[in-house]
């Protein structure tokens, strides 16, 4: 499938991906018990009962605050034990899976309740601001989702013709 000029699914697209994860990225999967989250895979893991937490890092070479939260991210598996499960976002499913979030700016935790939408935490935060605001969207009612903001254009000439 291609989405935005992205390629996106395949096996073997998925396999080279994967691979392409950075060594802390990867040690979430390997270390922490956090799964690789995938389009393929979406479903299962959001339709599940109880919390996910979907972590959108991007390319940590654009984004480098992604590293940070990786690093953070046990410690909050840890800070909330067994009040989520965590997913990582693979590289291939990001654009789509974004505008399906309504999020802009990386990294971002998603969180989901029973597969419907409670918020999101985007950018590093300071460990204080995680402890005070995941509580608050764990117990967050199921909303709709922002939208990405789309571009709105109106005609010069202005008015109808009849």
């Amino acid at each position: 499938m291609n989405v935005n000029g992205q390629t996106v699914g395949g096996a073997a697209a998925i396999a080279a991906r994967s691979a392409s994860f950075s060594t802390p990225l990867s040690r979430l999967v390997s270390a922490h018990d956090v799964a690789e989250v995938g389009l393929a895979e979406y479903e299962d893991f959001v339709g599940g009962s109880g919390n996910r937490l979907l972590f959108f890092a991007g390319d940590p070479e654009r984004y480098p605050e992604s590293l940070d939260v990786a690093a953070v991210l046990p410690e909050l598996m840890k800070a909330f034990p067994d009040r989520f499960r965590v997913g990582l976002v693979r590289p291939e499913a990001e654009v789509a899976l974004q505008i399906k979030f309504g999020f802009g700016v990386w990294p971002a935790l998603v969180f989901l309740r029973d597969g419907a939408y409670l918020g999101v935490l985007a950018g590093m935060r300071d460990w204080d601001e995680y402890l005070r605001e995941i509580p608050v969207l764990l117990a967050a009612p199921p909303s709709r989702p922002p939208s990405l903001g789309v571009a709105v254009h109106s005609q010069a000439s202005g008015g109808c013709s009849a």
